[in-house]
């Protein structure tokens, strides 16, 4: 048996941990799945126009289960093949994060021109599921804005485009989201952005926000650039860790396997 049993049983605890935050996290991605039938109807997945939030939940949870499970048995069994397993995949995790860092630096128009396209291409899906509407609705709450550029992004979206033919109540609106907030207000007023792209650009500004999303996620950026980059390098410093722990275990074995 290899030694060093305190260090392994912090292995260990930390392999369970992953296994139960990856079931948690897969349990309420098939949850919300099952809630929308997508489980009755897998070729509804591809149903959706824009993204669904719950693809978060469901390969988070995969992939940290699988992280868990490997880094786990092979620390308690003390099977180098799951632990180089564990090695190689958080490697290729902590690679593929550290390329898409240099890629977004190095090609920030084509980030920024690809932001654009993702966000207006949930904007026009907004109604089709609920999952995105909510998670739409927090980022334009959160960010104080509307739309990818600007409130006239919601010309993309059926409901709320302005053109003549559309029929619908909210027709050169917004949703409830990109209104201006009321302290005095306890109940959120859902019919508060019915026909705010028809007014004047100066008294758009007093009922809704005017500024996109991007430009607003953009300024956060900027100005928390020192607590992102912090949490950044602390996620990479963990996953140096746990490759350096696995390697550690594998040769720890490998020694005391060599003299039996």
């Amino acid at each position: 048996m290899v030694g060093k049993s305190e260090p392994r049983r912090g292995r260990d605890l930390c392999g369970v941990l992953l296994q139960f935050l990856g079931i948690a996290f897969l349990g309420i991605g098939l949850w919300a799945w099952n809630e929308k039938g997508v489980l009755s109807n897998i070729s509804s997945i591809t149903d959706l126009g824009g993204f669904d939030p719950v693809w978060l939940f469901v390969v988070v949870g995969g992939v940290m289960f699988i992280l868990g499970f490997a880094g786990c048995i092979g620390a308690l069994r003390e099977n180098t093949f799951l632990l180089k397993f564990f090695s190689v995949f958080l490697g290729i995790i902590f690679f593929l994060e550290l390329t898409a860092g240099v890629l977004a630096f190095v090609f920030k128009d084509w980030i920024k021109d690809q932001l654009y396209f993702f966000i207006n291409n949930n904007i026009r899906a907004y109604r089709d599921d609920i999952d995105l509407q909510n998670l739409i609705d927090f980022t334009q709450e959160y960010w104080q804005c509307c739309g990818a550029f600007g409130a006239d992004d919601w010309n993309l979206n059926i409901y709320f485009n302005c053109t003549d033919s559309n029929a619908s109540r909210e027709r050169c609106g917004v949703p409830f989201s990109c209104c201006t907030k009321d302290p005095a207000e306890d109940v959120i007023n859902t019919q508060c952005g019915y026909d705010a792209r028809q007014k004047p650009e100066v008294d758009q500004q007093i009922v809704i926000y005017t500024k996109g999303c991007v430009p607003q996620f953009e300024k956060w950026l900027q100005d928390n650039l020192t607590i992102v980059a912090g949490i950044f390098i602390g996620i990479a410093l963990l996953q140096i860790f746990g490759i350096c722990l696995a390697q550690n275990l594998v040769s720890d074995i490998e020694a005391v396997r060599a003299t039996w």
